[in-house]
C-alpha cells in the first residue's frame, strides 16, 4: 500500500465517519470518564444493549468520585445483566485509585492508566486516543475485520503474524492530530459496513480492498477453532417462608463471584439435580427436600452451556424453619429478602431470570414448566 493509498484510504474513511456515525451519548464531549465507562461495558457486549447500561450508570455514578464511594454491592447491581463481573470489580477499584491518587480524574498519561487496575492495553489506548486525541491506534475486533479484508490476511487475526500487520497498517493510516476520530471510524466503519457479512456495495474501501478484489471477502478474516462446548447441569432451591426467600452468596473469585443466587451447585455424577439443591442447603445447616418441579433455565457463558433446574423447596419433617433461618441470617454469605424485593441485589443472569418468572408473575411463551406464581 503506498503512501498515497494510505492517505486515500484515511480520508475516505472519515469523509464517511462524518456522513454515518451514530449519534453515541459519549460522543457529545468524549469527557474522558465516559469513555473509559463505554469501553469497559462494550467489551463482549452489543452496542445497542451497552448504550442503555452507560445512560442508567451515568445516571447512578455520574462522575469517578460516585464510582469510588459506591458499595461493591452497588456496583455489581448496576452491572447486572452485563456478565464478566470481574470488569465491575476492577472498575470499582480504578476509581478509588484515580481519587486516592488523581483527584478523582481518569489520567492521561500512559502509565498512569496502565497502573490502574483492569486496565490492558486496548483499553489503555481507547482512552488516550479517543478521550485525549492522543496519536495511537485503537485495534478491537472490528478494527481486527477491516484490515484482514484490506490486506487480505489469511490467518486467524488475533495470530502474532496477523496482528503485527494490522497494527503497522492502522498507524499508517493514522493522520496526525485527528486519532479520536480515525478510531471511531475505523471501529464503526468494522461494525456497520466491513461486518461480519460485509455490506460491500456499500464500502467506500472497496477499491483498495485486496480480498475484495479477489472475490474472498467473506472467507476473512480466518476464524480460529473454537473451543469445545462444555455441558454445565445445576440444581438449586426456592425456599419461601413468610414472603421472604432465601439467598446466598457466591464466593470471591470465579464465575459470578460475589453475586446472590438460590442456593445450589453443579450436580455430581448421576445425582438429580434435585439431590444438588438439596445437599447445598445442608453445606448451610438446613435439611429441606425438594417438593415442586419449577423448570428449567439455559444460560451461556464463555464455552459452556448451563442448564440450571430449579426447585420449590420445604423443610425436611423436624425442621424447625423459623430458628434455623433466625441463625442462618446472621450470616453475611445468606440473606433473606422479600419476594419482590430480589432486584435490591445483584444475581446471575438464570438466577434473575427464575425470580422473575415466579416471584413477579412474569409468565413468558417457551418457558420449560412455567409453574406460575411463587408468591
Amino acid at each position: 500500500m503506498s503512501p498515497a493509498d494510505e492517505k486515500a484510504i484515511a480520508r475516505a474513511l472519515l469523509e464517511w465517519f462524518r456522513r454515518f456515525m451514530r449519534p453515541l451519548p459519549w460522543r457529545r464531549t468524549y469527557a474522558p470518564y465516559e469513555v473509559w465507562i463505554s469501553e469497559v461495558m462494550l467489551q463482549q457486549t452489543q452496542m445497542e444493549r451497552g448504550v442503555g447500561y452507560f445512560l442508567r450508570w451515568m445516571e447512578r455514578f455520574p462522575d469517578v468520585s460516585a464510582v469510588a464511594a459506591a458499595s461493591d454491592e452497588d456496583i455489581l447491581n448496576a452491572w447486572e445483566g452485563l456478565g464478566y463481573y470481574r470488569r465491575a470489580r476492577f472498575l470499582h477499584a480504578a476509581a478509588k485509585v484515580m481519587c486516592e491518587r488523581h483527584g478523582g480524574r481518569v489520567p492521561s498519561e500512559p502509565e498512569a492508566l496502565a497502573a490502574l487496575p483492569g486496565l490492558g492495553a486496548y483499553t489503555v489506548a481507547a482512552i488516550r486516543g479517543i478521550a485525549f486525541n492522543q496519536d495511537v491506534v485503537v485495534v478491537d475486533a472490528n478494527v481486527e475485520r477491516v484490515f484482514t479484508r484490506l490486506l487480505n490476511i489469511d490467518v486467524p487475526p488475533k495470530k502474532r503474524a496477523a496482528a503485527v500487520l494490522i497494527g503497522e497498517a492502522a498507524r499508517c493510516l493514522l493522520p496526525t492530530g485527528h486519532a479520536r476520530e480515525y478510531n471511531q471510524a475505523l471501529m464503526e466503519f468494522g461494525a456497520l459496513v466491513c461486518r461480519k457479512v460485509p455490506l460491500c456495495i456499500d464500502c467506500p474501501l472497496a477499491a483498495w480492498c485486496e480480498s475484495r478484489r479477489l472475490g474472498v471477502e467473506r472467507e476473512r478474516p480466518v476464524l480460529a477453532p473454537k473451543p469445545a462446548v462444555i455441558p454445565v447441569f445445576t440444581g438449586h432451591g426456592v425456599l419461601v417462608h413468610g414472603g421472604r426467600t432465601l439467598l446466598a452468596k457466591r464466593p470471591e473469585g470465579g464465575v459470578w463471584g460475589g453475586l446472590w443466587e438460590f442456593p445450589g451447585g453443579e450436580q455430581v455424577g448421576d445425582e438429580p439435580p434435585a439431590r444438588a439443591a438439596e445437599r447445598a442447603f445442608a453445606t448451610l445447616g438446613l435439611a429441606v427436600r425438594a417438593k415442586d418441579d419449577l423448570g428449567s433455565v439455559r444460560h451461556g457463558y464463555t464455552n459452556h452451556r448451563l442448564t440450571a433446574r430449579f426447585f420449590r423447596m420445604e423443610a425436611s419433617p423436624g425442621v424447625n424453619l423459623d430458628n434455623v433461618l433466625r441463625i442462618l441470617e446472621k450470616r453475611a454469605d445468606v440473606r433473606l429478602v422479600p419476594c419482590r424485593g430480589t432486584g435490591a441485589l445483584a444475581m446471575p443472569a438464570h438466577h434473575r431470570k427464575l425470580a422473575d418468572r415466579f416471584f413477579s408473575g412474569v409468565r413468558r411463551r417457551g418457558d420449560a414448566q412455567e409453574q406460575g406464581t411463587l408468591v
